[in-house]
């Protein structure tokens, strides 16, 4: 959903007017721009869409759930009861990847070997993030949290060894992995998101019963949707599913347990979320997405949409993981060229937008273009996958990648940091990958981004800024400068060495929070006991 200033309808489904200021988009450059791409882009395309269809035919060859049945359409994401365009066919079943048992790999993740316990700061409202006022349903709740100005703990953890933690750009919610695999979550849960089979906010990190006989080695988190990797290459989704983005081959307004999603390919090894979209990577290098398909974010040449009755625009979601299959470069004149041989080692995944990481160390992206979030020097959504230039030289390859709600980052291969995009959607934005100069010198471990506030686990330090306003996510502790515009070291971490961050903001910039994996300090720590916040000092080793 787009997250900028124009006036839009808040989708409850896969339908939603035309906006009537569509064309001034203030994230976007002129409103023909898309057009002009398309007429000019029509012979490649052309043969692109050929392609499309070739593949799904193949793929419903293999699958014999699909035997006797006619190519679908791609998506087929419409509600129950509602026509298609004219002069279209009618969707038939969703197409699911799936290969013959004797050619799948074999394959058990491992997940980080770190072990460390959870540090917290910032906001923790839960069904506040995000919105101007608690919805009624959860008045209850409406004074219940506090933003924290230095790093806590929480009381239920004690004695719990974390190896991951994790939350997304757009979600309100985290997740942390233990050293034996099992999955916690809180925060709010107003479509399931949690996993705990019901909608009820979790104040503390608790267990997700449902996947303890499971081996969880990495999670990811969307606006209201949640995936979990096990060590066997299998994937799991919970939470509001309006749009496809679980993957179960349906549209349901929440799925609060666990599912597996209808996949049968290669074994997955890295999942990542956008708002309403998913993507997975498989350990053959291959790169899936489902889910809403606006702004070309899920790379399949289309952003879905079309115009049903009573002038909305209505979305041919993908319902089950389907393969991103071209990845394209644009030359100086305009020429689009195919890019073969891609193999994906990395993904990563903003409100609207998606960057990967290949195997030669070439950074890919694609989806909404508003700010240059995409690094092309313009404003374009991309439709498809597209070489980002800059780290397509000798010596200039890419080794991490990171998105934020309207940014993005990359590490390179030499550790300087790049960032494109915009934090602050009122100032300048940068079309293009530039380094961070605040932070050059510095080796960079880890990275986590919001909307406007950035931190850094760099070198033995941990650094954070972020413009005003801001509710404690930068760490600088009581009685200290709430905001920062250049970067900083977060003195309350001193002495600990960081190993991740996570960062949790919202779409309106109403209430932060991070989250930080940590190895020795003396830190407060916040205990959760019923509805009151009890605030302790713990000792020793963390």
């Amino acid at each position: 959903m787009r997250e900028d200033s124009e006036p839009v309808f808040r989708r409850t489904s896969c339908k939603r007017r035309i906006p009537t200021s569509r064309r001034d988009d203030p994230g976007r450059s002129k409103a023909g721009d898309q057009d002009a791409q398309a007429e000019s882009d029509g012979g490649f395309f052309s043969h692109l869409g050929r392609c499309r269809q070739r593949d799904r035919r193949h793929a419903q060859a293999v699958h014999p759930a699909s035997w006797g049945k006619k190519p679908s359409r791609a998506g087929g994401g419409r509600g129950a009861g509602e026509q298609p365009p004219q002069n279209q066919e009618s969707p038939q079943a969703a197409v699911v990847v799936s290969e013959p048992e004797h050619s799948k790999e074999r394959i058990k993740l491992e997940g980080s070997k770190f072990k460390g316990q959870l540090l917290i700061f910032g906001a923790t409202n839960w069904d506040l993030i995000g919105r101007k006022e608690v919805p009624k349903q959860q008045a209850a709740y409406r004074n219940l949290g506090q933003n924290l100005w230095g790093p806590h703990r929480y009381g239920s953890l004690s004695g719990v060894q974390v190896r991951t933690v994790v939350s997304g750009p757009c979600a309100a919610h985290s997740l942390l992995i233990t050293t034996e695999g099992k999955l916690w979550s809180w925060g709010r849960n107003d479509k399931g998101q949690l996993g705990h089979g019901d909608t009820k906010r979790v104040d503390a990190p608790k267990a997700i019963e449902v996947l303890c006989s499971e081996t969880v080695v990495s999670a990811a988190c969307g606006r209201n949707h949640t995936l979990a990797l096990t060590e066997s290459g299998s994937v799991f989704a919970f939470g509001e599913n309006k749009m496809g983005q679980l993957g179960l081959g349906n549209q349901t307004d929440a799925v609060p347990s666990p599912t597996q999603i209808m996949y049968n390919g290669q074994p997955i090894t890295k999942v990542a979320c956008g708002a309403e979209f998913s993507m997975a990577m498989d350990c053959k290098g291959n790169l899936y997405s489902f889910g809403c398909p606006e702004y070309g974010q899920l790379g399949h040449n289309s952003d879905g949409k079309f115009i049903a009755r009573a002038q909305r625009i209505e979305y041919d979601c993908e319902l089950v993981p389907r393969r991103v299959a071209i990845f394209i470069e644009k030359t100086k004149d305009g020429q689009i060229l195919p890019v073969p041989n891609v193999v994906v080692r990395d993904v990563a995944c903003g409100a609207n937008h998606t960057l990967v990481l290949d195997s030669q160390k070439r950074v890919f992206s694609w989806g909404f273009g508003g700010y240059g979030r995409l690094g092309h020097a313009e404003q374009r959504d991309e439709m498809v996958p597209r070489l980002v230039k800059l780290f397509d030289f000798p010596g200039r390859g890419a080794a991490q990648i990171y998105a934020g709600y309207t940014c993005s980052f990359a590490i390179s291969e030499t550790g300087g940091l790049f960032f494109w995009g915009a934090t602050n959607t009122s100032r300048e934005s940068t079309m293009y990958p530039k380094t961070v100069q605040d932070l050059c010198g510095w080796k960079i471990r880890s990275l986590a981004c919001g909307k406007s506030s950035i931190i850094v686990a760099a070198d033995e330090s941990t650094i954070s800024w972020g413009p005003s306003p801001t509710f404690g996510e930068l760490g600088y502790g009581d009685h200290k400068p709430k905001s920062s515009t250049a970067a900083q070291e977060v003195k309350t971490l001193d002495g600990i060495y960081t190993e991740q961050s996570s960062y949790v903001p919202h779409p309106e910039e109403i209430f932060f929070y991070g989250l930080f994996l940590l190895r020795k300090k003396v830190v407060p720590f916040l205990e959760l006991q019923g509805c009151v916040w009890y605030m302790r000092t713990f000792r020793g080793e963390t």
